[in-house]
């Protein structure tokens, strides 16, 4: 089971953000993923996901943490995190 899994296991998903989410919202909801912080997981693809969104909603800062975080992941979870970042713009 991979790290990622194994930290889901051990705390319940958040909620994904609204279609009508700001970029800034996701932006903050992605800060929170990446540290772990605020009741969320530490869950690098869900961070990736949700920075990639907040960029998409206009967020400098987002790109910038997206591009950090990138280089901390294996590339088959930053494809799974533009992975589920598209179903996101999908379903929004």
């Amino acid at each position: 089971m991979s790290m990622v899994m194994e930290m889901e296991a051990a705390a319940p998903p958040m909620p994904l953000p609204g279609p009508d989410t700001s970029g800034d919202e996701l932006f903050r909801m992605g800060l929170l993923y990446s540290t772990g912080q605020g009741g969320a997981p530490l869950d690098y693809v869900s961070a990736h996901m949700l920075f990639n969104l907040a960029a998409m909603r206009g967020s400098l800062e987002a790109r910038i943490y997206r591009k950090e975080i990138s280089q901390e992941m294996a590339s088959e979870d930053v494809a799974e995190a533009q992975r589920a970042a598209r179903e996101w713009l999908a379903r929004a």
